[in-house]
């Protein structure tokens, strides 16, 4: 008899648990986390298709004569920087890294931005088939980065709005739910690009 009324308590005091954990946001959580990993793998997803793309543009580039070698270099250094810099989603509550990860990412952006730029002085290249439609990739890609950038910041804001709000916060904090970083602007991305041509300097 004793035997039955214990068991009755266990699962009486289980069923209040698992009621607690609810009512306090803990379900709401987990699944909020799952779509800020989500929308973070998006994100990792256009990265690397990016970088995938690359190695052809630079190869297809050098074919140009006297192209500019200082963008290319410039270019294939940022790339090997951001294979460099890797951030998991376990990550993400990291200020640190999540800085050097968007700064390398930035950087080669910018580095891109000037290689397209500095590319539309050379008729080889605007005539280029495989060139163009490397670019035309590559312009694709650069947007659907910037649509899963904010796809992911509007994940993080849910997220992290439920994670310092009471009682939620109460399960955030017993489980180690942390809040998320945002991507933040590019310093300068206001301003257009101020992008010089020496095209008597020696290669």
């Amino acid at each position: 008899m004793y035997g039955f009324f214990r068991r009755v308590f266990v699962i009486v005091l289980l069923a209040a648990v698992s009621t607690s954990f609810y009512g306090c946001g803990y379900n709401t959580l987990v699944s909020m986390q799952e779509g800020v990993n989500s929308a973070w793998s998006q994100v990792e997803n256009q990265y690397q298709r990016r970088a995938d793309l690359i190695p052809n543009l630079v190869s297809t580039v050098q074919g140009a004569a006297d192209f500019e070698k200082s963008v290319l270099t410039d270019v294939t250094e940022a790339r090997s920087r951001v294979g460099q810099v890797k951030l998991s989603a376990d990550d993400l509550s990291d200020p640190t890294k999540f800085q050097q990860y968007q700064q390398a990412q930035d950087q080669l952006s910018s580095a891109l931005s000037r290689l397209l730029v500095v590319s539309e002085n050379y008729p080889q290249l605007k005539s280029n088939e495989n060139f163009l439609n490397l670019q035309s990739q590559l312009e694709g890609t650069e947007n659907r980065i910037s649509v899963e950038r904010r796809r992911y910041n509007e994940t993080v804001q849910t997220y992290n709005t439920e994670v310092k709000s009471f009682p939620s916060l109460i399960m955030a904090k017993i489980f180690g739910f942390k809040e998320r970083e945002y991507f933040k602007s590019t310093a300068g991305s206001e301003k257009a690009p101020d992008v010089n041509f020496d095209f008597n300097k020696k290669k």
